[in-house]
């Protein structure tokens, strides 16, 4: 009986809250310099003046005007267009300028707007001038992996480019995680007493005390749970995160942290640009929790299993339902599951990287509009295969974060459970 009433405890929210925002903590403080790379590697093969202003090769051609690029401090780069009424230059048929800021533009005429479009025409007195491949309408440049893109930021922007956006993560972790817990319990029990009316047995595994696992119960509520988190705190944080993590350092930069981020978004874009990219993104976390608590429910109770019959059979002093997975048990599983959802959904993480990165001005069609639209857009452009980009270090990122996260969730629970610190 007291094994059974053991099992038959809840947890308080505020377990989950704890466990979950210590799981989040931890989870993103080791994890978030493989979130950066990514992040990048992503947005390889867009350039800052399609994302921002909506400027493309056709745009440029049908206005007649002529596509500026300017090379600033540290690559940063922005875009613009010229008349033809510049000042002249040495080179034939173009002109060249001094900006407020005494950086040299070179301008082509607007009968040369259809070869702007397809290469940009750049010339910078900076020595940190970027090649014009990367700029819009050009051939997206090679990728340099995940070691070459996190060398590439260290060598160019300092190591702790790689921890911009983790204000924007530490924000939204302990709700995020919160929610996670919260709701999947929630959604979890309201499922299960539902079958239960059924005559069909729905108990799930998640925290240290597990019983009999019903695995379309635990897919459901961790596809609700998923959902759930992406539109309550998700998306939002994500926005910041990724214009913080897109932008190229330099002497001022336009979002310096999350708060200041979330305002300019809304007070140059309307509240709506917090939230885009929330379909995607939904998708994205409705399948990844689905995926991520049903393989790890799944491989825990097996593992549970095993370990209670050598506990039945050994004849030593382990009551069976006592039996608990060791911390690198729980590390594996915790890995292994995390590993399966962005193998189906990096696709999804791609158009929501792109959508959110973009800043749509009044009178522009943005360029990533829609899921289905933005990856036909990008596959046509890019090829199929940019839509996996940054898999490998998505994986890399999200693998050891799902260990650690579970990991750390598991010991938390079992802790505060173990000295009561909650009844």
């Amino acid at each position: 009986m007291g094994a059974e009433s053991k099992k038959e405890k809840r947890s308080s929210p505020l377990q989950h809250l704890l466990a979950g925002g210590a799981a989040g903590f931890a989870e993103s403080s080791i994890c978030h310099p493989l979130d950066t790379v990514k992040t990048r590697m992503q947005l390889t093969g867009t350039s800052d003046g399609a994302l921002t202003s909506g400027i493309s090769p056709r745009d440029v051609a049908s206005r007649g005007t002529a596509a500026v690029v300017v090379v600033g401090v540290g690559g940063a780069t922005s875009s613009s267009s010229s008349s033809s009424s510049s000042s002249s230059s040495s080179v034939p048929g173009a002109s060249s300028t001094l900006d407020a800021a005494g950086r040299r533009q070179r301008v082509a005429p607007p009968s040369a707007a259809s070869a702007t479009a397809k290469a940009a025409y750049t010339t910078a007195t900076s020595p940190n001038a970027v090649p014009a491949s990367s700029f819009v309408g050009a051939a997206a440049p090679a990728s340099l992996g995940p070691l070459g893109t996190a060398m590439r930021i260290i060598r160019r922007q300092g190591p702790t480019a790689l921890y911009r956006g983790l204000t924007a993560v530490y924000t939204g972790i302990i709700p995020k995680m919160a929610i996670r817990f919260v709701s999947f319990e929630y959604y979890k029990d309201a499922l299960g007493a539902w079958r239960r009316a059924d005559g069909i047995s729905a108990t799930a595994t998640t925290t240290t005390t597990t019983t009999t696992t019903s695995q379309s119960v635990t897919f459901l509520a961790g596809l609700l749970s998923g959902l759930t988190e992406a539109v309550v705190v998700v998306t939002p944080a994500e926005v910041c995160k990724i214009r913080m993590q897109s932008q190229c350092r330099s002497l001022a930069d336009k979002y310096e942290n999350v708060v200041q981020t979330a305002v300019l978004i809304v007070r140059e874009e309307g509240p709506g640009a917090l939230y885009k990219g929330v379909v995607p993104t939904m998708l994205r976390q409705g399948c990844n929790q689905a995926v991520n608590f049903t393989a790890y429910d799944w491989g825990k109770g097996r593992a549970l299993e095993w370990k209670r019959s050598r506990a039945e059979g050994g004849g030593g002093d382990i009551v069976a339902a006592d039996v608990r997975l060791d911390q690198w048990q729980t590390l594996l599983l915790g890995g292994l599951s995390g590993g399966m959802g962005p193998l189906a959904n990096n696709p999804l993480d791609v158009v929501k990287t792109r959508m959110q990165r973009q800043v749509v001005h009044p009178g522009m069609e943005p360029k990533y509009n829609g899921l289905l639209g933005s990856c036909v857009v990008i596959a046509r452009e890019e090829g199929t295969r940019a839509l996996w980009k940054g898999i490998t270090p998505r994986l890399m990122r999200i693998m050891p974060g799902q260990a650690i996260t579970f990991t750390t969730y598991e010991a938390v629970t079992e802790r505060i459970e173990r000295y009561g610190l909650l009844d």
